[in-house]
């Protein structure tokens, strides 16, 4: 019996009878639909992995390492996890349980298969997080596990404004860059930004916001991160755009922060860094700095009720440690606990999936250079993050929204007009 087919045998239990992948052994045998993404164990390595982390994070910890690969690049791996999602959905596997005899039964087909042993190390580019959950020195050390990779590194991913978030398509053939212009001319036009103006951006980024509202709207604008190198990015160019005198950035914690209040606030998918219980304290800060009738544009991911809130094990231990999404009603609470009046919601959840493809085909054009850059391994870890992230958005457990909010003066004026100025934008 050939290698391929005991690993059949070994997994169907949980998968069912129909693989919903084709499988090669690392001894070249196949079995599974012939038409199919086809899954690569190339040693025993992946299956005593798989075996000992019988999940996501296994199956992430495999592929990293090389342990497991799929044919085809990017896109076959999109491919073989819509694919194994989907069957799992529609199967219900996930929550199989082995009676006594399928469980011997398994054991003896793992060690016929060599897989019994030392479980393999934990790759080496999991993050190595300490201290208190949402401290400050923690929250620095987790942005810069994420952010810190190097400003080279995400410019072979995100488009030159280095905007580091969904964008916004209009027509079928906007490029990245004009839909990440047309994203920040979105939020400029909801804040109804004016020359003179103040605008503080919390969690700023590379600067894509505070640069564009200066350079294209006039406004005075102090961006806020905790990313060392995001700060330094952003201080080389407001100076080649000879923006000094419009815009100031500041590594500067938003707990922090006690300046005067400002006509506007924006903060662009920050806000699923700062932790659910941390939550209350992000939006009295943002309300705090706001003029009455001043404007909030809060650009956030959330989540389908059902999902896990950091986005799962492979994101949470790879990624985006300490990230917490909740449903969009739950952030809706917070900030009309908060004091804010939400006057508009827009969700963008199909905008994400494009710009993570758009981000992915940008990436895949640069892998070679990502792999000189970082290392195979955190190359792997960044393409597996783009195709399970672009998958998310496309089936719904992840979706980003709009939120803009006003503070209401003590008598309930929002100078808001009755026609959105950002109605019909493309």
């Amino acid at each position: 019996m050939t290698v391929a087919r005991k690993l059949a045998q070994l997994i169907s239990p949980l998968l069912g009878a129909e693989l919903p992948v084709r499988i090669r052994a690392w001894d070249g045998s196949e079995i599974g639909p012939v038409d199919g993404p086809t899954l690569q164990l190339t040693s025993r390595r992946a299956l005593r992995r798989l075996l000992a982390v019988p999940n996501e994070l296994g199956f992430a910890q495999a592929y990293i390492t090389g342990e497991l690969d799929v044919a085809g690049g990017a896109g076959e791996l999109a491919d073989g996890l819509r694919a194994v999602w989907r069957h799992a959905r529609a199967t219900g596997t996930g929550r199989v349980e082995l009676s006594v005899s399928q469980q011997l039964r398994a054991a003896l087909l793992a060690a016929r298969l060599g897989a019994i042993g030392r479980r393999p190390p934990v790759p080496r580019s999991q993050a190595r997080i300490g201290g208190a959950l949402h401290s400050s020195s923690r929250d620095r050390a987790a942005i810069a596990h994420h952010y810190d990779l190097s400003n080279e590194f995400y410019s072979l991913i995100l488009d030159p404004s280095m905007a580091y978030s969904s964008g916004y398509y209009s027509k079928p053939e906007t490029t990245l860059a004009e839909a990440q212009r047309a994203k920040l001319d979105l939020i400029c036009r909801k804040l109804d930004l004016q020359p003179g103006m103040r605008l503080l951006d919390v969690g700023c980024g590379w600067g894509s916001l505070s640069l564009h509202a200066a350079e294209h709207y006039g406004v005075q604008v102090l961006g806020v991160t905790i990313s060392a190198q995001q700060h330094e990015f952003i201080g080389k160019r407001i100076a080649e755009r000879n923006l000094g005198d419009l815009v100031e950035v500041r590594d500067q914690d938003y707990r922090t922060l006690r300046e005067p209040a400002f006509d506007a606030v924006g903060s662009v998918e920050m806000g699923e860094h700062v932790g659910q219980q941390n939550y209350p304290g992000y939006v009295e800060t943002l309300f705090c700095h706001l003029k009455p009738t001043g404007r909030l544009l809060l650009q956030q991911m959330s989540r389908r009720r059902d999902a896990a809130p950091g986005g799962g094990a492979f994101i949470e231990n790879y990624i985006a440690a300490d990230m917490h999404m909740r449903p969009l009603a739950e952030t809706l609470g917070f900030l009309e606990r908060g004091g804010f009046e939400i006057r508009d919601v827009q969700a963008l959840r199909e905008h994400y999936a494009r710009t993570v493809a758009d981000w992915l085909d940008t990436f895949e054009s640069h892998y070679a250079q990502a792999v000189a850059m970082v290392g195979e391994e955190v190359a792997r870890v960044w393409r597996l993050y783009l195709v399970g992230g672009g998958l998310s958005f496309e089936e719904g457990r992840m979706g980003v929204d709009q939120i803009l909010a006003v503070k209401p003066s003590r008598w309930g004026a929002s100078a808001m007009a009755a026609v959105p100025l950002w109605a019909g934008i493309e």
